[in-house]
């Protein structure tokens, strides 16, 4: 634990793993409250600072020798966001005897600096003074990330509704005003415009669903058998269909392969997605590889099924292939929203699967995803 230059045997004593009643001491867990990643400060029962980890030191900027021994409100001197002194705001060595703490909370340090802290109450019984007051801080990068993420988000979103709407809404006002003038061909076009542009907006509405129900846990799925040898062979059909040469694919299915149980729907979203990524952003023949496998859990292994779809292309740049599954990625390439490839983790993860991505043999960009057979308890 950071205790000045020299390391007092006072601030020694307020090592984590103490007695059961609270308080601060030498105990059965040793651990050095340095060790912890969040800013811990702990002061007495006459309010003066007993720890300073070397944590709270950097999240804070003030130097341990500036806080031990010092009284809570000097060395730690907060403010809320509305101007007001957070420790006499507080007072939690003289306010109501049956508080237990304080809610983690943006405060203010001196210069502006935000932080985020909570606090607790320790006390020997439960109305009692306050034997230890015991504070965690921690700094508001990560929050600000997820805040700038989700404006984020929102601009991105805002952008690609803008296009699609603007163009709905111009043909129909159109050809409300002027449906007489325009031949059947001239309305047919214009209406398989809208057609079309109100299918993208349905496809964004559904990624932005899919994103609330991955991030919140909540991706539902309703597991069917599903032929994954079928559900490929429509996707390539639908691909054919659309003006691609059929000699672009290469489909390659390992028979036998184990029954497999999952969301029909949404393996379709995931086939799709990689295949059009491929067809869209690669070179040459997409191979589709469909293949028995094995997945590791932490109970044992069970059996599953491997999709492996790769292309020719220039591949994906090695400096990126960890950003592959996270929001916003387009790779070199502009175009969509960059959100397909986050919903396929998402997709896959549910289903209790994995997905990878690397270099293909011919040089081309490759994603693997391994699904478990996914068996209801009831079937087995």
């Amino acid at each position: 634990m950071t205790v000045g230059a020299s390391g007092s045997d006072a601030a020694r004593s307020a090592s984590i793993g103490g007695p059961a009643d609270g308080g601060a001491g030498s105990g059965p867990c040793g651990i050095d409250p340095d060790d912890l990643p969040d800013g811990l400060i702990i002061a007495d029962e006459t309010g003066r600072v007993i720890c300073f980890n070397t944590a709270a030191a950097r999240i804070t900027a003030i130097p341990p020798s500036a806080a031990l021994g010092h009284p809570l409100e000097r060395a730690l001197p907060l403010e809320d966001l509305k101007g007001r002194r957070w420790w006499t705001l507080t007072d939690p060595y003289g306010g109501l005897a049956t508080r237990v703490g304080q809610p983690e909370r943006n405060l203010l340090l001196p210069g502006g600096r935000e932080v985020l802290v909570s606090a607790r109450y320790v006390r020997e019984r439960p109305t009692g003074p306050v034997r230890r007051l015991v504070v965690s801080v921690r700094g508001t990068e990560a929050r600000r990330r997820t805040e700038l993420s989700h404006a984020e988000l929102i601009a991105t979103v805002a952008h690609e509704l803008r296009s699609p709407l603007t163009s709905v809404k111009g043909f129909t006002a159109t050809l409300l005003a002027k449906w007489e003038r325009f031949t059947d061909d001239q309305k047919r076009l214009m209406l398989e415009t809208v057609d079309a542009d109100a299918n993208r907006v349905t496809r964004l509405i559904t990624e932005l669903l899919d994103i609330s129900r991955i991030d919140s846990g909540r991706l539902e799925l309703r597991r069917q058998p599903v032929d994954i040898g079928q559900a490929v062979a429509r996707h390539v059909q639908s691909h054919t269909a659309s003006g691609q040469s059929p000699d672009r694919f290469l489909v390659r299915i390992q028979q036998p392969l184990p029954d497999l149980w999952a969301d029909p729907d949404k393996i379709d979203q995931v086939l799709g997605n990689l295949l059009e990524n491929a067809v869209r952003h690669g070179e040459g023949t997409v191979t589709i590889d469909v293949a028995a496998a094995e997945v590791q859990h932490a109970a044992g292994t069970e059996k599953g099924t491997a999709v492996t779809v790769c292309d020719e292309g220039p591949g994906i740049p090695e400096e990126s292939m960890n950003r592959v599954f996270t929001r916003f990625w387009r790779g070199s390439k502009r175009g969509g929203t960059g959100l397909g490839l986050y919903i396929v983790k998402g997709i896959v993860e549910a289903h209790g699967g994995t997905i990878t991505v690397g270099r293909g043999p011919g040089g081309g960009a490759e994603f693997r995803f391994v699904l478990p057979v996914g068996t209801p308890a009831h079937l087995i």
